[in-house]
């Protein structure tokens, strides 16, 4: 499963948006350390379900399908809050940063409406440049790469040279606590132009340069930007926006709300949509407060984000696709009758026998070859899957 890490300084609502995407009852408060042991629950990403093209009911069995969406888990994890220094230990640092070992994206949640210090303390909104607390979480980041990278490194070094080693191996042994695979080694060796230097030839700046830029392709960082709902935040975004890659506007304390008010049902609310409809008689408290967030929050951003977030980090930083394995192409059913099962997230590029091995290593084993149930076509082991395809696999070995 897919392990999302919630980044960032302390008190920007990191606890706030774990909750709201997990609906798991933490410890929330405006000061600084609430979190101390990382949180731990599952999310969802949302796509379009592809039942409604084909006209049937799913049966979902390791997703939720609502209406003509379906959420598909994945971990999420948050961590005690950063503070500048924190990759020397000072805070909550150490513990921080190893609990983000086997995170394979990260979403660093900002207060955009900077109304928090670079210790987290409260001050009055505009007082702080948000973009300042990015660089200071990423750079401490940067810095815990670099010293997992940098512990031993000239013997390290002299003794994958002199022996004759495969460097990318090396290296995965060297740091597989940081949940990189060889991938990741091989293209930040290329990104950095060190694919063809032996390691003893690396200078100090080398070793910097690839432990940042491994970070960068192992655990890439998108931005959620908080608190959108206090003035100045808006202007702090666009900014944002136009410097970095992945920026969501977010109000983790909007999509909490509305999350709470329809599980006690009170409204019929799809997480990530851009409205809501009231059930049933509501308090003076319960309307104006969801009315505060249909005004400052869904008509100003179209949504609360956090849904938008977790989709990002999935589907745009870390370059997944979601493809729905069946037994029956005909029928769109597994070996029980179920519609419509299961849905898998892999990473876009994958073959049919990538997606073969990700359901059991028998059925990749024996691979043959594929059917496309929307094309109604066989596919052989070239053919790169595409996002919310239906796919049979043809294997000589039965899933066992």
């Amino acid at each position: 499963m897919i392990t999302v890490g919630l980044i960032g300084k302390t008190n920007v609502g990191k606890s706030t948006f774990f909750e709201a995407s997990t609906m798991n009852e933490v410890e929330i408060a405006n000061r600084p350390f609430v979190t101390i042991e990382p949180n731990v629950g599952i999310g969802y990403v949302k796509i379009l379900c592809v039942h409604k093209e084909f006209g049937v009911k799913c049966n979902p069995r390791n997703s939720v399908c609502l209406e003509d969406y379906r959420f598909i888990p994945i971990k999420i994890v948050d961590v005690a809050g950063l503070i500048p220094g924190a990759h020397e230990g000072r805070g909550l640092g150490n513990r921080f940063l190893d609990d983000l070992r086997k995170a394979d994206v990260l979403i660093h949640v900002v207060d955009a409406s900077g109304s928090t210090d670079e210790e987290g303390q409260p001050v009055p909104p505009g007082s702080r440049n948000p973009e300042e607390d990015i660089n200071f979480v990423e750079n401490e980041i940067n810095e815990w790469f670099l010293s997992i990278v940098n512990k031993d490194w000239d013997k390290f070094a002299r003794t994958t040279d002199l022996g004759g080693k495969d460097i990318p191996e090396a290296l995965l042994t060297k740091l597989s606590g940081l949940s990189i695979n060889r991938y990741h080694i091989t293209q930040t060796l290329k990104l950095t132009n060190l694919e063809n230097m032996k390691l003893m030839q690396w200078s100090k700046d080398d070793v910097r340069l690839f432990a940042k830029t491994l970070r960068e392709v192992s655990k890439p960082i998108i931005i959620g930007a908080n608190k959108i709902d206090i003035p100045g935040a808006k202007e702090n975004i666009k900014r944002l926006k136009d410097k970095y890659s992945f920026v969501i506007p977010t109000s983790a304390e909007a999509e909490l709300a509305l999350r709470k008010a329809s599980k006690a049902g009170l409204i019929e609310y799809i997480p990530g949509e851009s409205n809501f409809k009231i059930k049933s008689a509501l308090s003076e408290k319960h309307i104006k407060a969801i009315e505060y967030i249909r005004k400052n929050v869904l008509e100003v951003y179209g949504n609360t984000g956090i849904q938008q977030a977790l989709n990002s980090a999935v589907f745009d930083a870390l370059k997944m696709i979601a493809v729905y394995p069946v037994e029956d192409e005909k029928r769109l059913t597994d070996k029980l009758g179920n519609v419509l099962p299961d849905v898998f997230l892999i990473p876009k590029g994958s073959k049919p026998k990538d997606l073969a091995y990700t359901i059991h290593t028998d059925l990749g084993k024996g691979f043959l070859y594929a059917i496309d149930a929307k094309k109604k076509i066989r596919v052989g082991e070239e053919y790169e899957l595409q996002n919310r395809d239906v796919i049979k696999i043809v294997s000589t070995l039965a899933k066992s």
